[in-house]
Order: C-alpha cells, then structure tokens, then sequence
C-alpha cells in the first residue's frame, strides 16, 4: 500500500505539474475533475490541503473516495473532515469555495457505489485490496 510519504509527493508532483504548464494540465485525471481539498487538521488545527479526484458529481455536490489506494487505513485527509466537517474546494484553481463534507449514508453508497465503479474500475480493485468498506464522502456547497 502506498506509504505517506509517497502520498505527499505524489501531490507535490502534481502541483508542480499544475504550475508548470499554468493550469493547463492536471485539472483532469483518468476521465475524473481534480479538486483541491482544504481540511482542518484534526490534532494541529492548521489548514491541510490535497489533491483528489471526483469520480462522481450530482449537481453542485462533488464525491470523493476515501481509498488510500485500498490500504487497510483511512486517508489522514478524511479523518480530518470527520471531525471538521467544514472544508474549502477549489476547482481548476479557482477560488476556495466553502462546502460541507459528509460521509454517504448506507442506502446513498448503496446507489452510488455500483455507478462509480462501472465507470471508474480503479475503486472497486481498490475495494478488493482492504476489508474495511471504502468510504464516499459528498461534498455539498454551503449556503
């Protein structure tokens, strides 16, 4: 499973590749819009931003896949927005926008689940590597 310090430079990467070409490339990854997620640390209270893709969309609301590559252990990222659930998005560099993050319940994964998977194959072989169920996390504009 992928290490976290191969995590942190795979989103150095990528935001290096997304200054180099001045946002021309890197907004979009394997047919998915990539979005800039900006928690609160959960122990430092300090911002904490990474780079995920959104594999589904409804509307204005964006989900993303707490995978970790299939890894037995839930990304750092999504621990955060468990215990402050109040984030900032950015897409294609735009502004932060304030959203509001929540785990999907039972029946909205149920339905979601079998959709992203057959578009995006990655997450269910993601699925297979782990016994704890892969969690989606909506992520909803704020009034």
């Amino acid at each position: 499973m992928p290490s976290d310090g191969f995590l942190k430079t795979m989103n150095a990467v990528h935001r290096v590749m997304l200054k180099v070409s001045f946002g021309h490339f890197g907004w979009h990854l394997l047919g998915m819009p990539v979005l800039e997620l900006t928690t609160t640390g959960r122990k430092s209270g300090e911002p904490r931003s990474v780079m995920l893709t959104s594999p589904w969309q409804e509307g204005a609301t964006y989900v993303i896949v707490a995978s970790r590559g299939g890894d037995d252990t839930n990304p750092a990222w999504f621990l955060n927005l468990c215990e402050h659930p109040d984030v900032e998005v950015s897409l294609e560099g735009g502004p932060r926008r304030p959203m509001r993050a929540r785990v999907a319940a039972a029946e909205e994964r149920a339905r979601l689940w079998p959709a992203l998977t057959a578009k995006h194959k990655n997450y269910a072989d993601y699925q297979t590597k782990t016994t704890r169920e892969i969690p989606l996390v909506l992520l909803e504009p704020v009034a």
